[in-house]
């Protein structure tokens, strides 16, 4: 499969992003905060989602290259619409995970006449202090220059106790590629999360609404899967899905999840 890795400038944004499929459909998947871009690893998501490449033609976009010491989640969805607007994108299945899942959000806020279905994991309508608590231990290691203590913090607490455990040794050899302009980068991009809110602007999105999270998630330990699903009762075509035991990035190590987003994608 041909996976193809790009950069697109447009009024003074540079965005990075992958593109892979070839079907007829266009899927758009906005990742969640990392340390480091994930386009260095485009092959293994091509792989990853393989199986949607016969009906979509999938863009994953990262956070904007230059981004601005004052930044907002809201800033983020206005920078990706517009690199979706020069790729001339339209009728999208929308899929954001964690702080990816929070621009996809406001992206089908402000612009819902773009989006066919949406898919939210992992993810909240709003983040209050309590919230960010997790974040914000990220935040100060990552002002302190700690990478092994950042890396391990974030494996422990996004990913399921076995796959950690299991990957130590790699988010290990993770710390030793971080550099202080990554830091810095994620410091902004991190905080960007405290007192997020897109509660009232939600009420504009009516397409079908998928969303999918995991009762052990050690992110967002207070279930805003319960807050989410009780706001959705105005649209009739929301679902939900929740797994156990798979954690915050359920995405990658839940075995079942491939065809929870399929089916719903496809229905």
């Amino acid at each position: 499969m041909d996976v193809i890795s790009s950069e697109i400038t447009t009024e003074g944004i540079s965005m990075n992003y992958i593109k892979f499929g070839n079907g007829s459909k266009v899927l758009v998947i906005l990742p969640g905060l990392s340390i480091r871009s994930v386009i260095p690893a485009a092959k293994a998501i091509a792989k990853q989602y393989s199986f949607l490449t016969d009906e979509f033609t999938v863009y994953l976009f990262e956070r904007r290259n230059n981004i601005p010491k004052e930044y907002s989640i809201e800033s983020m969805a206005h920078d990706t619409i517009k690199i979706i607007t020069v790729l001339g994108l339209d009728d999208i299945y929308l899929f954001g995970t964690s702080q990816g899942g929070m621009i996809a959000l406001t992206i089908a806020s402000l612009y819902p006449e773009l989006i066919k279905k949406l898919v939210i994991v992992s993810s909240a309508l709003r983040v209050d202090e309590s919230r960010f608590s997790v974040i914000e231990r990220w935040v100060k290691l990552a002002e302190k220059e700690e990478c092994k203590s950042l890396c391990l913090l974030m494996g422990e607490t996004v990913y399921s106790a076995s796959f950690f455990e299991r990957n130590r040794e790699l988010f290990l050899r993770m710390a030793a590629e971080i550099s202080s302009n990554d830091l810095e980068r994620f410091i902004i991009l991190a905080n960007t999360i405290q007192h997020f809110d897109i509660r009232e602007q939600a009420r504009n999105i009516h397409c079908p609404v998928l969303y999918v999270g995991d009762n052990t998630d050690a992110v967002f330990t207070d279930h805003p899967e319960k807050e989410i699903e009780d706001y959705f009762q105005f649209n009739e075509r929301f679902e939900i899905t929740m797994f156990s035991g798979c954690g915050h990035a359920l995405y990658d190590t839940s075995d079942l999840f491939a065809d929870v987003l399929k089916t719903f994608l496809m229905k």
